[in-house]
């Protein structure tokens, strides 16, 4: 089972997925009569939780004195919090796919069933206003109700196969850490939990696309041997022959009154 090597980053494509719905968000200032006075893109990474409140927390120690650079706030982070399989999406082992592939007009890949698995995220919001979090909370919460379906093409060389991918927000924390002191910095975080359903594909395979196709046709009335029997020989190519596997397309017939020996010309 173990020891064929393959690799359809399916995971990884998923936290690009993942990272993609909120690489887009701003935050708008004000002044005191209402009109806006800038507008701030917030930066999203991919990082653990604690590694941002160690550095907030560094910062507001101030360790030996040392002068520090603040974390420009706002800003977001997520990372994967979790995968665990998913039986109720599992489907029949003989549930395959079979489609054609970009970067050949002779082959076809087949995919075997999929395993089916669900990822949990942990988007964190960094804020040092409750106005600046709240206006991040709210440009994605609407969005899931409680769920938001992708569809993305899973595999780069398979353009014609698409998957639909659930996004499904199960929670939001929040937490202010400030205490009122003047010389603290207030950092304000709101968590929100999700989980995406994926599906995880094996080992697949590749076949070449039958292009030529030829029928011998007999009398079984005729005479014993072969060549008493042989009538004509029926080929059958498609049009036209440059064809993806996947296209539309005719064909052509021709027909040939001796028979075809085929040989290997190598």
């Amino acid at each position: 089972m173990f020891g064929q090597w393959f690799y359809h980053k399916r995971v990884r494509t998923a936290v690009s997925v993942f990272g993609s719905m909120f690489n887009n968000l701003y935050v708008l200032r004000h002044d005191s009569t209402g009109k806006t006075i800038s507008q701030v893109k917030v930066p999203l990474s991919y990082a653990p939780k604690r590694n941002f409140i160690a550095r907030l927390d560094e910062m507001k120690a101030g360790e030996d004195g040392e002068r520090r650079v603040a974390i420009k706030l706002p800003r977001m982070s997520f990372e994967i919090t979790n995968m665990v399989y998913d039986a109720t999406r599992q489907l029949p082992k003989t549930n395959n796919i079979s489609a054609g592939v970009t970067d050949s007009v002779t082959a076809r890949r087949k995919l075997y069933t999929s395993t089916p698995y669900t990822i949990s995220f942990q988007l964190n919001i960094y804020a040092k206003s409750q106005d600046d979090a709240l206006q991040l909370v709210e440009q994605i919460l609407p969005y899931f109700a409680p769920q938001y379906t992708l569809t993305i093409k899973p595999f780069s060389d398979i353009p014609t196969l698409t998957e639909d991918v659930p996004v499904t927000l199960s929670g939001v924390t929040f937490q202010d850490d400030f205490e009122g002191a003047v010389e603290q910095r207030r950092t304000i975080i709101y968590t929100l939990e999700f989980e995406m359903k994926i599906s995880l594909y094996g080992p697949d395979s590749s076949k070449t696309i039958i292009r030529d196709v030829r029928n011998n046709l007999f009398n079984m009335n005729a005479g014993f041997a072969d060549s008493d029997m042989y009538i004509k020989t029926l080929k059958t190519v498609p049009n036209p022959l440059s064809v993806g596997a996947d296209s539309d397309y005719g064909f052509t017939e021709t027909q040939f009154g001796h028979p075809l020996i085929l040989q290997d010309s190598s």
